[in-house]
């Protein structure tokens, strides 16, 4: 019995963690998970970000984020940087949530 509890809890956390991406902007840039600069170029970026209303409709780190309020049920704590060169990832804006996704793959551990 224990061990099927276990593997619940071990399912369950893991299918919530791979689904969607709740994101908190923190003003502290040392506690968070990493730093992040927008650019208005979607062509040199390293992910294209749709900025999502729906927190249960997320995506499986396909660039749909969801931002809370709430830095304990984010996923990730995130905090933007004006300085492209002391960030960890680059994004870029989107009014369209069919045109996000990865533009540099070798990033996607971030997000994981």
């Amino acid at each position: 019995m224990k061990n099927l509890i276990l593997m619940l809890a071990v399912l369950l956390g893991s299918v919530s963690f791979s689904f969607g991406q709740k994101i908190y902007s923190s003003d502290d840039k040392y506690n968070v998970d990493f730093k992040v600069y927008v650019t208005d170029d979607k062509y040199n970026c390293d992910l294209i970000v749709y900025k999502s209303d729906d927190k249960y409709n997320l995506g499986n780190n396909k660039g749909h984020w969801y931002f809370t309020d709430d830095k304990y049920n984010a996923d990730k704590k995130i905090y933007f940087t004006d300085d492209k060169y002391n960030c960890d990832l680059i994004i870029y804006f989107t009014d369209d949530k069919y045109n996000t996704g990865w533009k540099n793959s070798s990033k996607k551990h971030l997000l994981y």
